[in-house]
């Protein structure tokens, strides 16, 4: 016992001195947003409207409605304070890596091999893209559950029953609610029975348990698949709702522009490329392109070998039944992701083998372990070679945690590490564009436009670019290009709209912002900007409406209450403006000009005391602020206070200069003309 809690506390340690950076670091422009910083669900926590929402939602082409509620739940938390988020992610990774030491040795009894099997998976760098990456929650998250249905599937083959069943299937439901990696996990289940179970009959194999968990009887194969029919059927029933949801988000477009055959030699290639990485993970990156004009020696090749492998682990499988089942676990578990039904344009992509590479592990573990046991000084040799192993790949892990600090960081590496990537470059350029930098990011989406002509990000770049440029015409074309690559992205539609509008043609950015939230309806930038423009338009009830779909979506955000506020006391509605106006006041307290506009809504509606207590604050706030002033006037003025109210009047007069009077209402600024247009992206 203490053993093992010393090895548990070792692995907790390990994982948080690899992973400690990522407290620091913000979230990253890529999947980030849509899945927490910008998500208006997300942000408002766990509420009965977003709790059915997380159910029903297809967003970001997943039906996962535990990942989403656990986002919900870090933001109640941790607010947009990215740190926290991150360091869920990795009290995940550390309690994964700690199940899995415990139950591979219930499972084995084998302490060392499975310390080392929890070991490689807490340190390796491969997984560094699933825990650093805040979007990669799903990934955590279902392996979470991935090894708790484990340990219960252990517990039921030790004594069958319909209540330990039960519990295996509810842990099963549960984690392909967080991602649908665990569709494969029923067949895992059938390699265990195998080894380390031995629960198949007349196979002349000991089970690996202790005497306490030894299975109550063995069975015929037959036997044991029918046990995993309810499991399978679940699993079946969670691949046809991710089929729909992929297809639907439009996430296997690119897919079905693929061959069948290319899809298939970039599986292959892929098998032997994971476990390059495995033992060489030294250019790992975000993003590897898909290359389709693949030389046909290298599927050929990769298939031969994996074939060699696998005939090669079973016809040893009665004398070593760990590398069949470690081999087939790797091979299996990367079925649904290894690019046969190609979601995305990656050719591969490290978070994929957060799983897989657990049944490599073991083979290892169980093969080092098997064949240095006549060894006399063992654990002399073995002991030290461990420990410098692990210290090598926990060194390479917080390099690859460094690269996770920031998105230039990130994409920057990217480029460096892969070639022919124009989705690194086109990421990089985003980046450099918000720090103003034109000039090399306008060269890094022509590069993109080079490596590849159907880039959409890299036109809608180049169109943002020639917007700012004054040269308006070719960033309507480029964005045009954009959307006939992906003509069902809003932030693409939304983007073009907001130059048309510029541009003063009206019905076209109409078209495009209501195509964005056909698209989109809870694209809270689109609802704003569209109420903005109808707000110019003279439509003031249209913008509300607009307003509204904002506030709702983003409730405690200042500025599109402060937007909703004004367009509501512009049409003379200054009761229903005061609500939108407190919200304001309230998030910015030091805010003067908030002061200002919520001590005016609150006078014209006739609640004069309370409006008179906001504006004496926004004068406070800041004595140069005319309109405070000549607002404070005229409520005075109404209560009686002439005295008071010409003091006001005449400093507005003065703040204003000469030749202008003093209005009898002023709300403090114009309603802001919307964020930045995204220049879209795709996600993985």
């Amino acid at each position: 016992m203490r053993r093992d809690i010393g090895i548990g506390l070792m692995l907790v340690l390990a994982v948080a001195g690899v992973y400690a950076p990522v407290a620091r670091y913000n979230f990253i422009n890529y999947d980030d947003p849509d899945y927490v910083s910008d998500n208006s669900h997300v942000r408002q926590g766990l509420t009965l409207d977003n709790v059915g929402w997380a159910f029903t939602t297809l967003a970001e082409a997943n039906w996962h409605p535990l990942t989403w509620l656990s986002h919900m739940l870090d933001y109640q938390v941790f607010g947009a304070w990215a740190g926290g988020h991150h360091l869920v992610n990795v009290a995940l990774h550390a309690a994964n890596s700690l199940l899995l030491f415990l139950i591979l040795k219930r499972m084995t009894g084998a302490r060392w091999p499975s310390a080392a099997v929890a070991g490689l998976f807490a340190l390796h760098p491969l997984h560094v893209e699933s825990v650093a990456w805040v979007a990669e929650r799903k990934d955590v998250l279902s392996t979470l559950f991935w090894i708790l249905t484990l340990g219960a599937y252990v517990r039921y083959a030790a004594r069958p029953g319909w209540g330990r069943y039960a519990v295996v299937f509810l842990l099963l439901a549960l984690g392909l609610m967080a991602k649908p990696m665990l569709v494969t996990l029923p067949l895992v289940f059938l390699l265990l029975d195998y080894w380390p179970l031995g629960r198949l009959e007349g196979w002349g194999l000991v089970p690996a348990l202790g005497p306490a968990d030894r299975p109550a009887s063995c069975a015929r194969p037959w036997v044991l698949v029918l046990e995993k029919v309810p499991l399978l059927a679940l699993s079946a029933a969670s691949s046809v709702t991710t089929y729909v949801a992929q297809q639907s988000g439009g996430a296997m477009a690119f897919g079905g522009e693929v061959a069948f055959s290319q899809r298939l030699a970039n599986a292959l290639v892929a098998y032997l490329g994971y476990l390059g990485q495995m033992v060489w993970p030294l250019r790992l990156a975000i993003f590897y392109p898909y290359v389709q004009d693949r030389p046909l020696w290298q599927p050929l090749v990769a298939a031969a070998l994996l074939a060699a492998v696998t005939g090669a682990t079973l016809w040893q499988a009665r004398r070593w039944p760990y590398l069949a089942v470690g081999w087939l676990w790797y091979l299996g578990t990367l079925v649904p992701v290894i690019g046969l039904v190609q979601v995305g344009k990656q050719a591969m992509a490290d978070r994929y083998t957060y799983v897989p590479l657990i049944g490599i592990f073991l083979a290892i573990a169980w093969g080092v372990a098997d064949a240095t046991r006549g060894w006399r000084r063992r654990r002399l040799v073995l002991a030290p070679a461990s420990l410098i192993l692990l210290a090598a790949l926990a060194g390479l892990a917080r390099v690859q945690v460094g690269y996770w600090a920031d998105g230039q960081a990130l994409f920057g590496h990217a480029v460096e590490a892969t070639s022919g990537n124009a989705m690194a470059r086109c990421n990089l350029a985003l980046e450099l564009l918000d720090e103003g930098r034109y000039t090399e990011a306008e060269a890094l989406f022509a590069e993109a436009m080079r490596i590849d002509p159907l880039e959409a990000g890299a036109y809608s770049g180049l169109g943002y670019i020639r917007r700012q440029q004054g040269r308006v015409d070719e960033a309507i074309q480029y964005h045009r290009q954009a959307l006939r690559m992906r003509p069902r992205d809003p932030a693409l539609h939304n983007n073009l709209a907001f130059i048309l509008e510029g541009e003063g043609r009206v019905e076209e950015a109409l078209h495009e912002y209501r195509e964005a939230l056909r698209l989109a309806p809870d694209m809270a930038e689109a609802h704003d900007n569209l109420g903005r423009f109808l707000m110019s338009l003279g439509q003031t009830d249209g913008a509300i409406r607009e307003y509204r779909e904002v506030v709702r979506l983003r409730p405690g955000d200042p500025g599109p209450n402060r937007n909703l506020g004004l367009a509501l006391l512009d049409c003379g509605r200054p009761d229903e403006a005061v609500g939108p106006f407190t919200v304001v006041a309230r998030a910015c307290p030091d805010d003067p000009k908030a002061h200002n506009n919520l001590g005016y809504a609150l006078a014209a509606s006739g609640r004069r005391k309370e409006g008179i207590d906001h504006l004496r604050e926004a004068v406070r706030l800041d004595p140069n602020l005319g309109d405070a002033h000549g607002n404070l006037g005229w409520v005075l003025a109404a209560e009686g206070n002439a005295a008071e109210a010409a003091v006001h009047f005449a400093e507005a007069a003065r703040l204003r200069g000469p030749g202008r009077p003093a209005p009898n209402r002023a709300p403090g600024g114009a309603p802001s003309d919307g964020r930045r247009p995204t220049l879209g992206g795709q996600g993985p």
